[in-house]
């Protein structure tokens, strides 16, 4: 099967014929596997009209080696992919659609819904939401309507996945009440996911963090999927694909910290426990709790695919969840 047919074959919860599909939400080691860089924002700025499209032409290019040589189901538009106006992420969505020759998916980014203010924020939304509750859900209706007009362009573009990477949840759990979440977040969640997929594209929900008090709210918008079940904020991958089996698709779950401070047991075991209990009945991608981030060691990456390789082949074969690679 092709990487996209494996990635569809589990968004539509089915057991691919051969592998797990592979999926990052986003890789930053082109530099260390390849020895090229993304150009930035301020060279795409300077170039000239004929310059600017061959450094946009480099960055579809960059994308696409990364995908084949990692195996990834999923070819993403990420911050690191250096835009000006919203016409430079239309232009690389209709590039790839071209170039990638229909091997993979091709994800964009949009999401409306009320995230993790910052520090700087912290007090004031606090205080909107507990003082200015009608205001508050006016503007998580405008953005998120804005939002669905964004994702549906992006769609028309080429993308097939939208990725919705608002964080609601810190280590310790929801940055709001499961309460409060339900009030100001699942209904707009629901009505972006729907437009999402009425448009003819996956809604994939990624969050950080403890998801398990709002496990169920994030289920009830049947997304297409949700990214990250994040290890470090106790998401365990046996418990949640006994609850959300059958009902979406689940994304990521290796240990994003191990794969610099653990060591390379850490590494194989966090990943051998997402493949064995991930993988049964289909509905699964494996890949990390988050990014390949820029400072990892490409060798723990490689490992990583090395882990893959062995252990991600359906039928499932059985294979003890410990440190043995």
């Amino acid at each position: 099967m092709t990487p996209r047919e494996r990635g569809i074959a589990a968004l539509e919860m089915r057991e691919p014929v051969d592998r797990v599909p592979f999926f990052e939400l986003g890789f930053q080691l082109e530099e260390e596997a390849f020895g090229i860089r993304f150009p930035s924002r301020a060279e795409l700025t300077a170039a000239g009209p004929g310059e600017r499209e061959r450094l946009m032409g480099r960055v579809v290019e960059v994308l696409i080696a990364i995908g084949e040589r990692y195996d990834h189901s999923v070819l993403r538009l990420t911050g690191r992919v250096p835009t000006i106006t919203f016409a430079d992420q239309l232009w690389y969505l209709r590039r790839l659609s071209v170039e990638a020759g229909g091997r993979f998916l091709i994800g964009a980014m949009a999401d409306g819904t009320l995230a993790i203010p910052n520090g700087r924020t912290m007090e004031a939304m606090a205080v909107q939401i507990l003082e200015q509750r009608r205001e508050t859900h006016d503007l998580a209706r405008r953005r998120v309507r804005e939002a669905v007009e964004r994702s549906k362009r992006l769609i028309d573009a080429g993308a097939d996945m939208i990725l919705m990477c608002a964080d609601y949840c810190f280590n310790d759990g929801p940055f709001l009440s499961p309460r409060m979440f339900g009030e100001f977040v699942t209904p707009y969640l629901h009505e972006q996911v729907r437009a999402i997929r009425a448009a003819g594209g996956y809604a994939v929900k990624h969050t950080d963090g403890n998801i398990m008090p709002i496990l169920d709210q994030l289920l009830a918008c049947e997304p297409s999927a949700i990214h990250s079940l994040d290890p470090q904020g106790g998401v365990d991958m046996a418990e949640i694909k006994a609850l959300a089996a059958g009902r979406t698709c689940l994304m990521g779950g290796v240990h994003c910290g191990m794969m610099q401070t653990g060591s390379d047991a850490d590494v194989v075991r966090s990943a051998k426990y997402c493949l064995y209990h991930g993988m049964p009945g289909g509905g699964y991608m494996f890949g990390l709790s988050n990014v390949a981030f820029k400072g990892l060691a490409l060798e723990r990456y490689e490992l990583l695919h090395a882990v893959w390789r062995k252990y991600g082949r359906y039928p499932v074969a059985g294979f003890a969840a410990d440190g043995e690679l």
